[in-house]
């Protein structure tokens, strides 16, 4: 019921209206029709006499056939006539109900009988009960049920399937803990938001252990098999039962393909075959100019296909290929990972070249097991079996094992690289410097690598000119160069040559332009610049289609951008920028969930929002405890410590900062430094004095390396209690800076160092554009106390009504007024209201049903801790 509570609102309001005969509950098998009666019936309480009336399997073919235990109670008397039936059964039912109201439940999974439905027709008409009637459609119910739809006598409630926050609440109500993102889009993707088939998921999944409950968080160890779901498989065999031969067929084939083209689909089935199954809601066709035919319930196809033999499933791809290979040069990365996905179940030999075109394909959809079994499948005599040790490295980084990803590369012997052709050979040397980042003992021998493969490439090349492959692979390498100093975190060296690496006038080469300018974003917006950084992220993004044939560009923006946006104080922008988990395609879960969680987690951590950062926070650690992907989960410790500290609970903030020591790994400079602030910040909040000596050195380590925008958030971090000396190099490095954060970092230095109300307000109403929360509430506790040390009554009044207000997203304040009240309680600020709209103490105490003396002390509490002296001065305070 919780996904249900509008429905259940509607089905009592008709049920207890005085001029309502009842309600007809609507809508498809398994929605949960049945369960609604039943849940609004007892919601009634025991005052109500119940009856629950079925109609048999007969339908109208019994008379009185739901009516028949009753028939068979009445007296003889009563059996003369229909008329004498009507009368008799009706004085049952009120002898039964005995004085208190009757409900009745009438459950229709066939058409009643017309003696039946006369019967009802005049209980209801003569006021001996109401009805809830169930059925799929109206239509379903006698005609004489449609006048008193018609006439407003009874009430149509349309059930729907579930969309994904009713199915959030589904599991929430059967699990009893937190679930995870991934798996609540995975069910409701599955099973189409159907209830039924929902809790039937929810229980095979439990008992094949692949729901599990990990740190408090319901998530998904791997991906959702159904091999011998039971009770799945018995919903789907009724299903099938009902369907034509053709039909079952086509099932089969799309349970094997996922999808098919309409107009291939067609030319095997025939057109009247696939319009009938769409018709009947067993397919959806897209819009797309293939128009793909799917199954609309996903869940059948994955049921149907655990029936299928080898041999059937080979004999099924054989009737779609029609014995051609498809070209993978001409496929959609899905399509790839569709086909490569029915090939291996069929045990099917993979060409070497579809299997390398799937690996990178998995690779880049972030689906690492896929992508090594594909790898796998390339031998060592196939052509492209360098790129698929490639892949296989990829697939190994993204699992978090660097030393699998580096044997992998380094299998290549250098015979064999050297005599790859020049664009291959720099990819091989590009992902084996990308790997050697993330191994401590290797990351320093990085430069001698590509060093080496410079100098290989102009002997063998001898000064190319671009599109020439061996100018490709050059500016490969120097792509390779500036990833190694942006590691390493030296930006601002590097930005004279990205500048000239992304102006097209300079470069023509699409890929390596585009993607120097994007590692240019985060140089631009470390090193202080940061609207620059932003100017250029908008440029790139109206751009990002010309370069769409580049692969992982989308993605590697996005993830610049959002770093971007983070250093820049644009948090909102962050969780903007953060598209919506789908599992469109199954294949994609559940990395994606967690990385996107973990994103918005942090954005909001960020924020000061604690509160609203655990949330997708824990669901993303509790995943990557079980999934681990790269640098993730040490990311997620950090971000979940500094959400607990912001809301002042202290033991799980320790409790997650202990997890972050014990969690070994290595990342690039800029996940690095989030890992590291926010881990240093909670200490900060925690009251760890070391916290706040490691965000000042952070800070002066920083600026040495000319990085003033991380330089001035640790500072500004770390001076939440700060001396002279501090302030006044955090205005110092705010005149290096670009930028709304800039300014509010410079107004913060400026107000507490000359112990300015005015300059803090400024701050922090600058701080509130931004939605930064805690630095808002720092901001308006500091100018509190300056303010009523200067007399300044207005700025002490204006920052005060801020704390209160803010005291609804941040619980625990990073500086509480030293010569303030606390803040105002809910009471306090409902009384403050009235009184600031003119209300006397009487209306007010006859408002809340209080006493006159209880509203004058809470009246004399609000102007204390105000510091106003009127009712007149509440206004626009509270």
């Amino acid at each position: 019921m919780p996904a249900r509570s509008a429905h259940l609102d509607a089905v009592r309001t008709a049920l207890t209206s005085e001029n309502s005969l009842g309600v007809v509950i609507t809508g498809p098998r398994g929605v949960g029709k049945s369960s609604l009666a039943r849940a609004a019936v007892a919601d009634l309480g025991p005052d109500i006499w119940s009856l629950q009336l079925r109609s048999g399997p007969s339908g109208s073919a019994t008379p009185y056939g739901c009516l028949s235990f009753l028939l068979a109670r009445l007296p003889q008397a009563y059996m003369g006539s229909p008329t004498a039936i009507l009368r008799g059964i009706t004085s049952l039912i009120r002898s039964d109900a005995a004085g208190r109201p009757c409900v009745i439940t009438l459950d229709t999974s066939a058409c009643i009988d017309d003696m039946s439905a006369g019967v009802l027709l005049n209980v209801l008409l003569t006021g001996t009960a109401k009805i809830v009637a169930v059925a799929p459609n109206s239509s379903d119910l006698p005609a004489d049920f449609h006048w008193l739809l018609t006439d407003r006598k009874l009430t149509e409630v349309r059930l729907s399937n579930l969309n994904e926050l009713q199915t959030r609440q589904v599991l929430l109500s059967l699990l009893g803990h937190r679930v995870a993102s991934s798996l609540v889009s995975t069910y409701h993707q599955m099973v189409g938001g159907n209830p039924l088939l929902l809790k039937a998921l929810v229980t095979e999944q439990q008992l094949s252990g692949n729901l599990v409950l990990s740190d408090s968080v319901w998530t998904l160890r791997d991906k959702v098999v159904l091999d011998g779901a039971a009770s799945l498989d018995d919903i789907v065999r009724s299903r099938w039962s009902r369907e034509t031969p053709e039909a079952r067929e086509v099932i089969e084939m799309l349970s094997c393909a996922r999808r098919v083209e309409l107009s291939s689909l067609t030319a095997i089935y025939g057109a009247d075959v696939v319009a009938d199954m769409e018709d009947g809601a067993l397919l959806e066709i897209d819009d797309s100019e293939n128009r793909w035919v799917s199954l609309r319930e996903k869940y059948i196809g994955d049921v149907v296909r655990t029936w299928l033999s080898i041999s059937r499933r080979r004999e099924l791809r054989n009737v779609l290929l029609g014995g051609r290979e498809p070209d993978p040069a001409t496929m959609t990365v899905d399509e790839l990972m569709s086909f490569a996905a029915w090939t291996h179940e069929c045990e099917a030999e993979l060409a070497p070249a579809l299997a390398l075109a799937a690996a990178e394909a998995a690779v880049q959809l972030f689906d690492p097991r896929f992508a090594l079994t594909y790898a796998e499948m390339v031998q060592r005599t196939d052509a492209g079996w360098a790129s698929a040790q490639r892949q296989k490295a990829a697939a190994y980084l993204q699992l978090d094992m660097p030393d699998q990803a580096l044997a992998a590369l380094e299998s290549i012997s250098r015979p064999e690289l050297e005599a790859l052709d020049p664009e291959e050979y720099a990819q091989v040397v590009a992902a084996k410097a990308r790997v050697m980042r993330y191994i401590p003992e290797h990351e320093g021998k990085v430069p001698e690598l590509l060093a080496t493969a410079r100098e290989w490439l102009e002997r063998t090349a001898q000064h190319p000119v671009w599109p020439a492959p061996a100018a490709v692979a050059t500016n490969r390498i120097s792509l390779s160069e500036f990833e190694y100093q942006a590691h390493t975190g030296d930006y601002a060296a590097m930005i004279p040559a990205l500048e000239r690496a992304a102006d097209p006038a300079a470069n023509p080469d699409t890929a390596f332009r585009f993607q120097s300018a994007i590692t240019l974003m985060s140089a631009l917006a470390l090193t202080g610049r940061e609207m620059d950084a932003l100017s250029l992220m908008r440029q790139l993004g109206g751009q990002l289609t010309d370069a769409s044939h580049v692969v992982g560009l989308r993605e590697r923006y996005t993830r610049e951008a959002y770093f971007v946006l983070l250093v820049a104080g644009q948090w909102r922008r962050c969780i903007d920028l953060l598209s919506p988990f789908s599992t469109g395609q199954p294949h994609r879960l559940p990395y994606r969930s967690a990385a996107t969680e973990l994103a918005a987690g942090v954005a909001f951590a960020f924020s000061g929002r604690g509160e609203a950062a655990l949330e997708p926070l824990i669901s993303a650690a509790a995943q990557l405890e079980l999934q681990p992907v790269q640098a993730a989960l040490r990311t997620a410790y950090a971000a979940t410590a500094l959400a607990y500290a912001q809301t002042g609970n202290a033991a799980f903030a320790r409790k997650y900062l202990a997890k972050l020591q014990r969690t070994t790994g290595k990342a690039g400079f800029a996940t690095e430094s989030i890992i590291e602030f926010c881990a240093l910040v909670a200490g900060r909040w925690l009251g760890d004095s070391e916290a706040v000596a490691g965000l000042k050195q952070g800070a002066r380590r920083n600026l040495e390396a000319g990085r003033h925008t991380l330089g001035g958030m640790y500072l500004l971090a770390a001076t939440v209690n700060g001396s002279d000396t501090d302030f006044r190099l955090l205005e110092d490095i705010a005149g290096h800076r670009q930028g709304p954060l800039a300014e509010v970092s410079r107004l913060i230095a400026l107000g507490s160092r000359t112990k300015d109300a005015k300059a803090l307000l400024a701050g922090g109403e600058l701080a509130a554009t931004l939605e930064l929360d805690a630095v808002e509430a720092r901001c308006m506790a500091l100018a509190v106390d300056f303010a009523r040390q200067d007399g300044d009554a207005l700025s002490a009044r204006t920052a005060q009504a801020r704390l209160d207000i803010l005291a609804a997203t941040v619980s625990n304040l990073p500086i509480v007024p030293s010569s303030g009240s606390p803040l105002l309680t809910s009471r306090e600020r409902q009384i403050a209201r009235m009184a600031g709209r003119g209300a006397s103490n009487r209306d007010i105490a006859m408002e809340m049903g209080v006493s006159v003396r209880t509203v004058e002390g809470h009246l004399y509490q609000v102007f204390t801790k105000l510091g106003v002296t009127s009712r007149g001065d509440l206004t626009g305070l509270v």
